[in-house]
Parts: C-alpha cells; structure tokens; sequence
C-alpha cells in the first residue's frame, strides 16, 4: 500500500500529460495559461482572505471569543457541550489555520486525550469553514446569489458539532 501512495502522483501527472498528447493538446502551453488563471484568482481574492485573517486575529487578541464562550455557558452546559470550545465553534467557521491555533491551546489546557480534546478534534474533522470558504469559492466563481448555501452550512456545522459531542461520549463511556 505505501508503495502505492508513493507513484500516485506521478502517475496521475503523466496520465494528464498523455491525455493531452493523445488529444493534440499544447501540454505546457496549457499548463501555463492555468498557472496563469490560478494567480490571478489569487490576486483577486488576496483582500478578502486578508481581512478575514484580520479579523480572527483582532477578534482572537481582544478577549471577544472567551467573553462570547461565558455568554453561551448557561446554555452549553445544559445541552452537554463545553463551553470552552465555543471560540473554536466561531473559528472554525472562519479560519481554519487561526481555528488550529486554538486547537493547541485546548490540547495544552485539558491534553489532547481529555473530553473536551476528544470533542475538538472530531469537531475539527466534521465541520467547514464556511465563510472562508464562500467567500473565496463564490468569488472566483463570481457568484451573486449564494440562495440555501449558508443556511445548508450553518445546519451541516451544528450537525457536525452534535456528533462530535455525541462520539466523544461514546468514546468515553
């Protein structure tokens, strides 16, 4: 199996180099003009990941994320989530490297091995960052009218916040 994962790459890369052999394509031609679209995406959608590391950062350095963790204590408690990750809940939807950062802050408070790291990392695997995510996705694709889409994530993020609550206690018991 390692064996396998070791050529998958430079098989798929000779595969797509073949095809368009086989096709009469300008393989580097148009591997340049994709290099070429991609930092251009880049180029267009550098403002908006800026202000969104920004933001995380400001909002992360202020204190706002473990004062908005108390505002929902009363009501993490009763439904069996703790409070302590509700800052990650709202990274999460943002950043996923400024969300990791947090990560290690749990793990180092309550160790990797505790409740409550059991629930970060399920939590971590079973949720999106949404907003990131929109916001580059439907940029690049210039996409005006987002309809259902962050009403679909909100709901597929608190699905996958319950499971992880609810596996870490399997795990658990």
């Amino acid at each position: 199996m390692s064996n396998i994962s070791n050529i998958i790459i430079p098989v798929i890369i000779f595969y797509i180099v073949a095809y368009g052999l086989i096709h009469k394509r300008n393989v580097y031609e148009d591997f340049i003009k994709g290099a070429k679209d991609g930092i251009q995406t880049v180029v267009q959608i550098m403002p908006t990941l800026v202000g969104l590391m920004v933001a995380v950062g400001v909002l992360r350095a202020s204190g706002f994320l473990s004062f908005a963790g108390g505002l929902f204590q009363g009501v993490t408690d009763r439904i069996g989530f703790p409070s302590q990750l509700m800052p990650l809940v709202f990274i999460k939807m943002f950043s996923s490297s400024a969300a990791t950062g947090l990560v290690l802050d749990i793990f180092r408070s309550y160790g990797p091995d505790s409740h409550i790291g059991l629930i970060t990392s399920i939590m971590m695997s079973c949720t999106e960052t949404i907003f990131y995510t929109m916001s580059v996705y439907f940029l690049a694709a210039k996409v005006t009218k987002t309809r259902y889409t962050l009403k679909g994530a909100l709901l597929a993020t608190l699905a996958g916040i319950v499971a992880s609550v609810v596996l870490a206690a399997q795990m658990a018991g």
